[in-house]
């Protein structure tokens, strides 16, 4: 079902095909309610492009979440909220946590030798690459493309010809594997 024939439903029906797994109902959700999900992200996040992350976050995890919505118990709309506040919650603690970590790095002892800081910076470059290394595609590519030629993710988007959310999504992911590997790598010396 698509276009006027949806638009004709009410929430009630949408959230009720929604929880069935009907893919158009998907879409229909989103059209409704995408805005309203944006606009909570935006004043809760204060900046778009996290608002933009955190909206397309909030229709995957419904989606893949729909098995516990029960529209017996309340309207899609309303859930969708839910969510919402709960993944902006996670995106503000994520920041929290880069904000800390960028302190921390500005802590560094300032007086460490020429020498160990060349060799702290080919250290580096190793676990770095061996983290790259077991990247699979197309989170590779995005990141070499993002972080080596340095281009935006609209760029890489048209360049590759994949959706913009996709793009951000693999190379999410993909820093995501990377800090993990370097925080393994970190606790090991």
């Amino acid at each position: 079902m698509v276009g006027s024939a949806a638009t004709a439903l009410d929430d009630a029906e949408v959230s009720a095909a929604f929880a069935q797994g009907e893919d158009w109902a998907l879409a229909e959700a989103y059209r409704r309610w995408s805005a309203l999900v944006h606009t909570l992200a935006v004043r809760k996040l204060g900046q778009a492009t996290d608002a933009e992350d955190v909206t397309q976050q909030v229709f995957i995890r419904a989606w893949q979440g729909r098995d516990r919505f029960d529209p017996e118990r309340g309207m899609l709309g309303a859930w969708l909220v839910g969510i919402t506040r709960h993944a902006t919650a996670d995106a503000l603690r994520a920041r929290e946590r880069e904000r800390r970590l960028a302190e921390r790095s500005a802590i560094l002892d300032p007086t460490r030798s020429e020498q160990q800081a060349e060799t702290d910076v080919v250290a580096d470059a190793i676990v770095v690459g061996s983290g790259m290394a077991q990247l699979g595609q197309p989170q590779r590519q995005l990141v070499e493309l993002a972080f080596y030629e340095g281009l935006t993710h609209d760029q890489i988007a048209q360049r590759l010809g994949m959706p913009l959310g996709t793009v951000k999504s693999h190379i999410r992911r993909a820093l995501r594997r990377l800090r993990d590997h370097l925080e393994v790598s970190d606790a090991a010396h």
